[in-house]
């Protein structure tokens, strides 16, 4: 009888232990599955929107992808504003208008030029052209830039972050 109490107590003991051995290992591969704070950080850029100069097209990086940045001028905006698609595209901080967006052809990914003296984007590869405010002029591009998810705070402007103006944008079609 003696023996018994023995075994249970082993059996209970050997239980436990591999109980807090399976809450461990588990708790260590949830952990690894969740991102590195390094990868969390890079998920969002803040822009102040207010250093931008018109007529000026600016290169950004957000999660290693390049962001064209480009304040609109009185020119610029008077040609988007004759066609309403243009318009809707163009983001508005603090009165000014800005095309900003993901800075790759929408053909096969390659980095468009900017033509300062034609206010376009060339891409070399395939011929396609992009006007000041992203939408296609010169095909084989199947649509304009891609518009990152952003928010606007103020003069800043938050890429990666879901703000009410990127989502009206997405749920009109504007960007993917």
């Amino acid at each position: 009888m003696k023996n018994n109490n023995r075994r249970g107590f082993m059996g209970k003991a050997f239980g436990a232990v591999a109980a807090v051995g399976a809450v461990g290992s588990l708790y260590a591969m949830k952990k690894s599955w969740d991102p590195l704070p390094s990868v969390k950080a890079a998920g969002f850029t803040t822009l102040d929107m207010s250093i931008y100069e018109e007529g000026v097209m600016v290169t950004e990086k957000w999660r290693g992808k390049p962001i064209f940045v480009l304040k609109q001028s009185a020119e610029m905006l008077k040609k988007a504003k004759e066609n309403p698609r243009d318009i809707e595209r163009l983001v508005e901080v603090d009165g000014s208008h800005y095309m900003m967006c993901i800075g790759l052809c929408t053909h096969l990914g390659c980095i468009p030029a900017f033509r300062q003296d034609k206010n376009d984007f060339k891409c070399a590869c395939h011929g396609g052209e992009f006007d000041a405010s992203g939408m296609v002029q010169l095909v084989p591009p199947p649509r304009g830039f891609d518009i990152p998810p952003f928010k606007i705070d103020g003069t800043k402007l938050v890429l990666g972050e879901v703000g009410p103006e990127w989502q009206a944008m997405k749920d009109n079609g504007i960007t993917l």
